[in-house]
């Protein structure tokens, strides 16, 4: 409840500070002069004020203020004073207008620029500047165009416009318009075509003309070190004239960041300015390279060490998980930034010392997104689900922008304790950041659907997800698979060859399983022999499990263990494990004992496959093997791991065991199922006690069976959750035969969507029928 509580008060508060910034920042009214306060005895200035007495030394000392004002954030009071002013000047409505655009506030900057009777140059080129700034280059270029006067500046601010937008042929239209050119201007075209990657297109700019300055040519050659010509960059870094520190540390760190320390290594050594940015990039180099013991070497030569020489160090220790020197060389640390912070807090966090983490993340003076989404990961990492989500609900309270990571991080934790409510709540956040569309949080937002068992809301994230990848497409596809939708995963697959994703192994994992779960033995066959042949994907043990799942279901025994035998490694655990439950199935109880046999041998603590041997003793009768086999798991230690089932009821979870009294509305529940039973009974259900493993008598049988951990959530989910909506219960072990046919009748007598998930799928029980088909 106090998840519900906290995320609730969150959101008003969120709602209160968005309303209340929302109402600060609404414009003024249509005139500037509207808000023009009445004139006052005393001037800002503190001197009698009158227009005549308003000298032009005035005029700039307020013009001044103004600046100041801006630069600070307080609009508000350069605003007043500027309406104080008796007389103004084009500086004082160009100050105010560029004051406007440095806070981001266009629209207040646009209302000043049309409240001028005589725009001059200058206030024309600061507003092509911001209708730049603001994405908006058809406003900039209709107002360069209407320009009566235009100076170099105007002609410049338009190409650079062009060129940040990546509009390179319409820049060098532009440039090619110039009356005059200066070298900002050769400089911008330059730049144009190296950052939209056409080196060629630089190279012969270049070399169209003479006495470029040491600016251009490290233009020039950081182009050629981004595509990684690196025989080219050092030939241009060779021809140059003249070299500053910037041509020096750009060619040292590139040589670095490729692999080659050697001439990295000799360029440093000629450098003629060995500054603290060469000793780093030196140092970041042997880090990248894996030589740590020679990046500490250099470290501990350097004359002098800046904040960025210190992090990289650490984070080459954290990257190679020793914890113990990059916290020594932490603590060593004269001064920190919060990136040294955030390090060392992800270190700790990937190597589930959650302790140190929280300790530091605790004592860190400052904060951002970063260091919540390292704290949140960490969390998430060991389990702590609900520490996981606590820290998201505080990073909201603390008013910190939620990032990319914290939303990942935070679906992944819903999805695994599949806390769907609370995964919808925060896609409202989502929605809100503006980050939806983009695949890294929308693949998350993706699964955590899937997980939640909601493969409908699952497609429309889907669908809405701009630029698909490999990851994207497999989520679906196999989360259409775990719900036995086996054909939508199927029309999923050929949609994503048809978009040119290439499959990889998880792709062909996810259709195989939806042939297995829906019985396509064929089709499985197909999709599993052009693995290698058309997608050059070499099977692995998940492929061949899947397949002898697939042939195990389908009763073709036989031929999955003939495919068994030509595996071309030997079975792992999951595979005999894939057998032994085909042979529960069809009752084969020899291939069984010959399976388990197998997995005892190789995962002797392994509980679920002795259960899963036990199921097929007593379905067969055989209670003398199956209290043989419960005393040799006593002697062994292994402990057969206890069955729960959960359902989220307004944002709280609710488990239950086997016969559970602890919750609060047990009598409820169990009067409910008492009448269930009743009406069950009178649409022909009998109890499967033939799944009981003890041999007790047949009434015993039947009350250890009707208040299993999924009965006892799926009926307090009934009666619980509004009508209209799915009733989701998960289960951490399989679902067993006699709760299956439960809740098929449950869903029919109610009239109610019921989707259960165990480990291996999801089941969707609707007016009497699963949509396993009883294939599971």
């Amino acid at each position: 409840m106090r998840f519900k509580q906290i995320h609730t008060t969150t959101l008003r508060s969120l709602h209160y500070r968005t309303t209340i910034h929302a109402q600060s920042a609404k414009p003024p009214r249509q005139n500037i002069r509207d808000f023009v306060e009445p004139p006052t005895d005393q001037s800002p200035l503190s001197k009698p004020r009158s227009s005549n007495r308003f000298t032009d030394s005035d005029i700039v000392k307020c013009n001044i203020a103004i600046t100041n004002h801006m630069r600070s954030g307080q609009c508000d009071q350069a605003l007043r004073l500027f309406n104080s002013m008796p007389r103004r000047t084009t500086v004082s409505y160009n100050t105010m207008i560029s004051g406007y655009l440095s806070n981001g506030s266009f629209k207040l900057a646009q209302k000043v620029f049309d409240e001028m009777s005589l725009k001059e140059l200058v206030t024309c080129n600061i507003m092509i500047s911001g209708h730049i700034r603001n994405k908006n280059l058809g406003a900039a270029r209709k107002l360069f165009d209407e320009m009566p006067v235009k100076d170099v500046v105007s002609w410049n601010a338009m190409l650079s416009g062009y060129a940040q937008n990546g509009f390179v042929d319409e820049a060098r239209r532009v440039f090619d318009s110039m009356p005059v050119k200066n070298e900002i201007s050769w400089n911008g075209i330059l730049s144009a075509y190296v950052q939209n990657g056409k080196i060629d297109e630089a190279r012969a700019l270049f070399q169209s003309k003479d006495h470029w300055a040491v600016i251009s040519w490290n233009c020039l050659m950081g182009g050629y070190l981004k595509k990684k010509r690196l025989v080219e960059a050092r030939q241009i870094f060779d021809s140059m004239p003249v070299k500053d520190e910037v041509s020096w540390n750009t060619m040292i760190t590139c040589y670095a960041q490729n692999g080659k320390m050697e001439e990295a290594r000799k360029l440093f050594e000629e450098s003629p300015i060995q500054d603290v940015f060469a000793w780093t990039a030196i140092v970041s180099g042997y880090i990248q390279n894996g030589q740590l013991d020679e990046a500490r070497r250099i470290f501990d030569e350097m004359p002098q060490k800046n904040i960025v020489s210190w992090n990289a160090m650490i984070a080459g220790y954290v990257q190679s998980k020793n914890m113990d020197l990059a916290g020594e060389l932490f603590e060593e640390m004269p001064c920190r930034n919060i990136s040294s912070w955030n390090t060392m807090i992800t270190g700790y966090a990937q190597n589930e010392d959650i302790a140190r983490a929280r300790d530091l993340f605790d004592r860190m003076p400052n904060r951002d997104c970063i260091s919540w989404a390292a704290i949140i990961s960490g969390y998430a990492q060991i389990g702590d689900s609900e520490e996981a989500l606590q820290m998201f609900i505080e990073m909201k309270r603390d008013g910190e922008r939620l990032n990319r990571s914290a939303f990942t991080c935070v679906l992944s934790t819903c999805a695994d304790i599949a806390a769907f409510e609370l995964g919808k709540q925060i896609h409202g956040h989502v929605v809100k950041a503006g980050y939806e569309f983009g695949c890294f949080v929308g693949n998350a937002l993706l699964a955590m659907y899937c997980r939640c068992g909601s493969i409908d809301e699952a497609q429309e994230v889907f669908k809405r997800i701009e630029d698909k990848d490999v990851v994207s497409w497999n989520t679906i596809i196999i989360g259409y698979a775990r719900h036995g939708f086996g054909k939508e995963a199927l029309a999923h697959f050929e949609l994503m060859k048809q978009a040119c994703i290439q499959p990889d192994e998880v792709t062909m994992v996810g259709v195989l399983s939806a042939c297995s779960h829906t019985g396509l033995v064929d089709r499985g066959n197909h999709y599993f022999d052009s693995m290698t042949k058309d997608y050059g994907i070499g099977p692995n043990s998940k492929h061949y499990t899947c397949m002898i799942d697939l042939l195990g279901r389908a009763g073709r025994l036989h031929d999955a263990q003939t495919l068994m035998k030509k595996m071309p490694f030997e079975p792992d655990a999951a595979t005999w494990g894939a057998l032994l439950g085909a042979s529960r199935i069809h009752g084969n109880t020899a291939l069984g004992e010959k399976a388990a046999e197998m997995i005892f041998a190789l995962e002797p603590w392994n509980s679920g496959m002795y259960v899963l041997l036990s199921n097929l003793y007593a379905s067969s009768g055989r209670w003398s093997d199956a209290n043989k086999l419960r005393l040799k798991m006593r002697d062994k230690g292994v402990s057969k791991v206890p069955g729960y089932s959960w359902v989220e009821v307004g944002n709280k979870i609710h488990t239950f065991s086997v016969g559970d009294l602890s919750h609060a509305d047990s009598e409820r529940i169990y009067a409910f199922l008492e009448e269930m039973d009743l009406r069950m009974r009178g649409e022909g259900y009998v109890s499967a006690t033939k799944l009981v493993l003890h041999d007790v008598e047949e009434e015993e049988k039947q009350n250890m069976l009707r208040y299993h951990s999924e009965k006892l959530a799926v009926a307090y989910g009934i009666m619980e959750v509004p009508s209209g909506r799915a009733v989701r219960v998960f289960k951490n072990l399989r679902v067993c035969e006699d709760c299956h046919t439960a809740v098929k009748l449950m869903a029919k007598i109610v009239g109610r969507l019921i989707i259960l998930r165990d480990p291996n799928r999801f089941h969707h029980f609707e007016g009497g029928v699963c949509n396993c088909g009883d294939y599971w």
